[in-house]
């Protein structure tokens, strides 16, 4: 991996709930908020959808590299905006969603990751080894084949520049499909979640 990740080590998570719908809108919210929180390099970034009585779409969770400062300063600069947010005990505006987020994210139960270790890499053609040795990606499946059943490492994976694992029971997991030529792809698409396009 270009940036260590432990899987097993405690990172801070904060939750944000800025009224985004749709997953396109929280793609686009993981990536401002990249730029204008500062998020440190190894931050994984997440989607969720939300379903509760007062609140039907999406907010985003951080899970964070390992240590205080990085998680206060984001905290503070969070604390500025009037966007609900969450990270442990604290809440801050309209708060139910962003906490929503943040548990499930902590727990590892449930998250589309759009930004990872490694998700920079990710572009272009990779092989299922790259995919996994390059980034945070803990494994893959092909849909329709049998559980368990791994493809070929040299496989390669036409990852339309749009990668999206998802936690699965503690780990980061994605979901592949088969292409043309012998080759597999990421099960989302990009459409109609395109890959930001205005974001480097």
């Amino acid at each position: 991996m270009t940036t260590p990740y432990d899987p097993s080590g405690v990172h801070p998570v904060i939750g944000v709930d800025a009224g985004t719908t749709t997953l396109r809108e929280a793609d686009h919210l993981i990536r401002d908020l990249a730029t204008t929180l500062g998020l440190p390099p190894g931050t994984v970034a997440c989607t969720h959808l939300i379903r509760t009585d007062t609140r039907r779409g999406t907010s985003v969770s951080f899970a964070l590299p390992e240590g205080d400062e990085p998680a206060e300063a984001i905290w503070r600069r969070l604390t500025a905006t009037e966007m609900g947010a969450a990270l442990d005990n604290r809440r801050h505006g309209p708060a139910e969603a962003a906490a929503l987020a943040a548990a499930e994210h902590t727990a590892r139960r449930s998250g589309r990751a759009v930004l990872f270790p490694g998700s920079d890499q990710l572009t272009g053609t990779v092989t299922v080894a790259d995919l996994l040795q390059l980034t945070a990606i803990d494994g893959v499946f092909v849909v329709g084949a049998t559980w368990g059943e791994a493809p070929d490492p040299v496989t390669p994976v036409h990852t339309q520049d749009h990668v999206r694992p998802e936690w699965r029971e503690g780990q980061l997991i994605l979901a592949l499909v088969p292409a043309a030529g012998n080759a597999l792809a990421p099960f989302e698409v990009p459409n109609p979640t395109p890959c930001c396009a205005d974001h480097p």
